[in-house]
């Protein structure tokens, strides 16, 4: 499957995000029918240590028995152990070409919010962008100004040839605008996270 496919629906999640148990909530996504998941175990009453290792295994079971790409978010150290597939960074993490150099056939994602980042970013070092926040979200606390579907349809337009995932309160309502705007994916946390039917709510993805 090519990158771009392999992107439709991307979950992102940490014990953080949770209610529940997380191996049940991932479990539940992959029968629903999500592609690609980026273990995000970061900021308040988040694991830390080995705690967090062994859930990134679980986690890495599951995604490798279902073919899920497994993607880890930011800590580059995570990805030798959890044997992850790739790395999704922000512009203030470890710069794309030198984690390609660490990680020459890794899977690569990085964040652009806005026209500087685009500019300033090395695009061809990565593999694939998360354009956004596309709308406003409760989930990051630092989370940037909305920057709308026309910023998706912006960098689509610019990089063509790059898979665009779209990031930032989207959810099963107004998913449809991001992929309608020229993304490859959508990547959600709470509206998979909090649904009271995860499958159900990935179909709607």
């Amino acid at each position: 499957m090519d990158l771009s496919n392999q992107l439709r629906k991307y979950l992102i999640m940490g014990s953080q995000n949770c209610s529940r148990d997380p191996v049940d909530i991932l479990k539940e996504a992959i029968d629903g029918g999500i592609t690609v998941f980026q273990y995000r175990e970061k900021g308040p009453g988040s694991l830390e240590g080995e705690a967090k290792v062994e859930l990134g295994k679980k986690f890495r079971a599951l995604c490798r028995n279902h073919d899920v790409l497994f993607i880890v978010n930011d800590d580059s150290e995570l990805v030798e152990p959890l044997e992850a597939d790739g790395i999704h960074v922000g512009q203030d993490d470890v710069d794309v070409e030198e984690l390609r150099t660490l990680f020459p056939d890794k899977v690569i994602g990085l964040s652009i919010s806005n026209e500087d980042e685009l500019l300033g970013s090395s695009i061809e070092a990565v593999d694939y962008l998360g354009a956004g926040p596309v709308f406003d979200t409760s989930t990051k606390v630092d989370a940037k100004e909305a920057v709308g579907v026309r910023w998706i349809e912006r960098v689509k337009r610019l990089h063509p040839e790059v898979p665009l995932v779209g990031i930032g309160g989207i959810t099963v309502d107004n998913a449809h605008e991001v992929i309608e705007a020229g993304a490859d994916g959508v990547s959600v946390i709470s509206a998979i996270t909090e649904a009271e039917d995860v499958a159900k709510a990935v179909e709607k993805l």
